[in-house]
Parts: C-alpha cells; sequence; structure tokens
C-alpha cells in the first residue's frame, strides 16, 4: 500500500500532511506550487477536476476534500487517534471539524478571493470587507471552542486533525490583518501543536511561519 499526499505551502493541506506525520505513516509528500498554476495542469487534474488540494492518493485511489482525507486517514490509523474513536466526544468533534470546512474555511475565501465570487471590482471589495469582519467573529468563536476543549487537545488528550485546522485558520488570519496573540488560546495551541517533533516535521517541510501578522504601519 503507498499514499502520496499532494499539498501546496500554507494550503488547507497542511491538516492531513499533519496527520500523516502524527500517524507515524510512510507516505510521498508531493509539492504543488499553486503560484505557478500546477493545480491546472492535466497530470493534476487527472487526479483532481477541481484542480484543489490537497489529494490523498491511497493505494492509487484518489481522495480529495479534507473532510473525507481526514476521515480515510482516521480509519487508516486508529491507533494515531486524530480524532476521538466514539461516543459524544467523536460526534462533537465532527461538528466542530465540519464547521472549521464549511464556515470558517470559506469565509476566508471570501476574503483572500473576492473574485471568485464576483467580477465586479466595487462588489469584490464588499465582499472581502464583509468577509473579513465576519471571520474575526468565527476566529472569535473558535477561541471559545478552544478554551473549552475537553482536553489538552481539541480532540480531547491526543492532537490530531482538529488542532491542525485551527492552526491553519488562526494562521490565515494573519494575512487579513487579525494578530493572532489577540486569540490566546488558540495561539497557544497553535505554538504547542507545532513544537509536536511529528507536526514540526510538517512545519520545516512547508517552511511555515506561524504568525504572518504584519503591524499597521504607524
Amino acid at each position: 500500500m503507498s499514499l502520496q499526499l499532494y499539498y501546496a505551502p500554507g494550503a488547507c493541506s497542511f491538516v492531513p500532511h499533519a496527520a500523516l506525520e502524527l500517524a507515524g505513516a510512510a507516505f510521498e509528500p508531493v509539492l504543488v506550487k499553486l503560484h505557478k498554476g500546477e493545480q491546472r495542469s492535466p497530470e493534476f487534474l487527472a487526479l483532481n477536476p477541481r484542480g484543489q488540494v490537497p489529494v490523498l492518493v491511497d493505494d492509487g485511489a484518489a481522495i480529495t476534500q479534507i473532510v473525507a482525507i481526514g476521515l480515510h486517514l482516521d480509519a487508516r490509523f486508529p491507533a494515531a487517534r486524530l480524532l476521538p474513536p466514539a461516543g459524544l466526544a467523536r460526534t462533537r468533534a465532527l461538528e466542530l471539524f465540519a464547521w472549521m470546512n464549511n464556515t470558517v474555511h470559506p469565509t476566508f475565501t471570501h476574503v483572500f478571493m473576492p473574485a471568485k465570487f464576483t467580477d465586479d471590482a466595487a462588489a469584490q471589495a464588499s465582499v472581502k470587507a464583509h468577509a473579513l469582519a465576519r471571520y474575526r467573529e468565527l476566529l472569535a468563536e473558535l477561541e471559545t471552542a478552544v478554551a473549552a476543549r475537553p482536553g489538552a487537545w481539541l480532540g480531547g488528550e491526543a492532537p490530531g486533525l482538529l488542532d491542525a485546522y485551527a492552526l491553519t485558520l488562526l494562521r490565515w488570519g494573519g494575512f487579513a490583518g487579525i494578530d493572532p496573540t489577540t486569540l490566546p488560546q488558540t495561539w497557544a495551541l497553535a505554538q504547542a501543536f507545532a513544537a509536536l517533533p511529528a507536526v514540526a516535521r510538517a512545519v520545516e517541510r512547508e517552511r511555515l511561519k506561524l504568525n504572518v501578522h504584519q503591524p499597521a504601519a504607524a
């Protein structure tokens, strides 16, 4: 059985990237240079016609979408406890995972790529401004969830998919002008998660800087 992960540095593909490292999986990381349009190459589109990362290829089968990949890895590597294994704890973890993916993540897309939603320049500025205000609210909601986490990590006592997604969403906030240190619970969680030796390998491979916020010029 072979595993390949197609990823782009700093993208949401960090979630399965960190998960694979946490699981101690043998996998081939395949860099996709989004700025060069490699996601639109015929070779990549043969794997994912939507032209998006991540793509996990498991023994020749291409799997797309963060939630599907995350659940696949959780089932494939149960000992890693990437999500709680059963009961209400698992339900709550899946609830948070889905919210990150279907609400917080696409809100940032409206901030970062408003041209996806309208070709009118004035409307794009409006979409971006509205989404930025909403993204601040959603990160505040994430901060509350982190503060109320059931253990050392968002899923309980084992680090996993939720922590990787929280780090990613918080880091993206820096690009939107949101200082991550103003969300101290999430910032502390992200730092602790990134410092884990397994996760640090993914951080190093992607050459990630956790805090990308640039203070406004005086």
